[in-house]
């Protein structure tokens, strides 16, 4: 199986459009992007200008929310962990709980050891 860029918490970096839109440059895509992400969690201050990433594992700029707001991710490195995978806690976790329970196959992707 090919090893795949997750995040912290188990989302696909690779399918996320503010990654992709990033390695294209593809201000089309930013812009779609920011207008659903802004009616989704009612933050009118995400922009297509703010709509920049290349994931959290990684090098290279991120989403502001995910490099300065996360506490997924906070958490992880706080740990020492490359992923929420690593912890021993994954199941009765209070910070990653929500994204498990909205995007199916995050804990997959999670225990699956088959990430970058």
């Amino acid at each position: 199986m090919k090893k795949r860029l997750i995040a912290c918490c188990g989302l696909d970096c690779e399918s996320c459009d503010a990654r992709r839109a990033t390695l294209t440059d593809d201000n089309e895509l930013r812009e779609t992007t920011a207008r659903k992400w802004s009616e989704m969690n009612g933050a009118p201050e995400i922009t297509a200008a703010t709509v920049n990433c290349m994931g959290c594992r990684t090098e290279g700029v991120k989403f502001a929310y995910c490099s300065e707001y996360c506490e997924i991710r906070k958490c992880v490195y706080a740990k020492g962990f490359e992923t929420c995978g690593d912890c021993k806690e994954l199941d009765g976790c209070r910070i990653v709980g929500a994204v498990l329970q909205h995007a199916p196959g995050a804990k997959e992707n999670l225990l699956s050891g088959l990430y970058v």
